[in-house]
């Protein structure tokens, strides 16, 4: 058995797309999956599975999860060993905290790194592209230069939609139970 952790885009923001953490807890065992685990409420699971083949997890989530929640939900997974070499990168040790700084991690589905020369800045400097990293884009988003950035919205312009984000305190919490 291997460990994954699979990220789901867009579920249960804002009131939208709501999938209860318990149901697909439940419905990922159904599905043969182990050792379920699911942290906050943003789609992130750890789990188990003797499925070697990434892709193959996550087509099939994407397919059943889609049947059994009816709208379309895609999936990013990795294994245990590309969140711990992320956690050990430690990606954000020399950006200076202050309470405006948001440290966002990025995980691609597809390796692309987009036609961008890094570190990128958006054009009123309140969003940082610092790096890819094995399939994580690693971000930095400063509020006191603009309350309302546009750092997701450039992130999908460079890498596509075929992503997904999450803050480094909830990749942390992940690594944590790996």
């Amino acid at each position: 058995m291997r460990k994954y952790v699979a990220f789901l885009r867009g579920i249960n923001v804002g009131g939208h797309h709501k999938v209860p953490m318990k149901e697909l807890s439940s419905f990922m065992q159904l599905l043969g999956f182990s050792n379920i685990e699911t942290l906050l409420n943003t789609g992130n699971i750890v789990f188990e599975s003797a499925n070697k083949n990434i892709h193959e997890i996550e087509t099939l989530l994407e397919s059943r999860l889609a049947e059994k929640f009816e709208f379309s939900i895609p999936v990013i997974v990795r294994g245990a060993e590309q969140i711990q070499k992320l956690q050990e990168h430690n990606p954000f040790s020399t950006i200076e905290i202050t309470k405006d700084i948001r440290l966002y991690v990025t995980f691609l589905k597809e390796k692309s790194i987009g036609e961008v020369e890094l570190p990128w800045k958006s054009e009123d400097q309140s969003f940082t592209i610092l790096e890819v990293f094995d399939g994580a884009v690693i971000s930095v988003l400063d509020l006191s230069k603009n309350k309302t950035p546009k750092g997701m919205d450039d992130l999908e312009k460079i890498f596509g939609k075929k992503i997904t984000t999450r803050n480094w305190n909830t990749v942390l919490k992940v690594a944590n139970k790996l």
